[in-house]
Order: C-alpha cells, then sequence, then structure tokens
C-alpha cells in the first residue's frame, strides 16, 4: 500500500470512531429512558449511562478518533482533511436507518447530495 494511501486510513478511522460513538450512543441511550429534570437525577442518570459497556466504548472511540485526527493532521492540510469528515452525516443517516431503523425522507435524501457534492467540491479545490 503506497505511503499517501496509508495517510488517508487516518482520516477514515477517525471518521468510523466517530461513527460508530454516535450510533453506539443513540442505540444505548434509550435504556436509560428520558433525561430527567431535577439535577442531581441529570447526574445520576449522566453517571449511571457513562459506566454502561457500550456508551463507555464510545468515549474510548472518541479518544482514538482524536489519537487518529492528530496523526491526519500531520499529513494533510486542514482545510483539505476536515470537508472529508462531512460524509460522516451521510454515514450516520445511511447506518442509523439499517441499524435502528430510523426513516429517511426525500429531503435528507436530497440534504444528502449536497454533501456529498460539497465534499467532491472541496476535495478538489
Amino acid at each position: 500500500m503506497s505511503n499517501r494511501l496509508i495517510d488517508y486510513v487516518y482520516i477514515f478511522l477517525t471518521m468510523g470512531l466517530t461513527v460508530y460513538g454516535q450510533l453506539i450512543v443513540k442505540w444505548r441511550i434509550a435504556k436509560f429512558g428520558a433525561m430527567p429534570s431535577e439535577f442531581h437525577e441529570k447526574l445520576k442518570f449522566l453517571l449511571s449511562a457513562s459506566l454502561d459497556p457500550y456508551i463507555f466504548s464510545m468515549f474510548v472511540a472518541a479518544f482514538l478518533a482524536a489519537v487518529a485526527w492528530m496523526v491526519a493532521m500531520t499529513k494533510f492540510e486542514l482545510s483539505y482533511a476536515f470537508p472529508i469528515t462531512s460524509l460522516n452525516f451521510v454515514i450516520v443517516v445511511v447506518l442509523s436507518n439499517y441499524l435502528l431503523n430510523e426513516p429517511v425522507s426525500l429531503q435528507k435524501l436530497v440534504g444528502l447530495a449536497f454533501i456529498v457534492f460539497g465534499v467532491t467540491v472541496a476535495s478538489r479545490a
């Protein structure tokens, strides 16, 4: 594998770990119900949710995503790499539909098409 291709792995690793975290939190937070209104109950809710092994794995994934992003920033200009991460929106919508049965409307699809178009334009500039 060429060195430049390996450089892209860090961007895509960042993206994959970020998407993982979003999907895991959405999937698992339903177990805990609605956020309480009382301050102390909110703290208890957040602590309990944070200790859930799957949600805790999101924190680990976020840390690893940050490390991968730091490495990516040694390889690419921010103005080039960051627009690529916008594809996270597309990936999350597709996977949340597939894995979490969330609806995808025509309006969302049009918005996602604009994102893909924008990333394509930005990556060629």
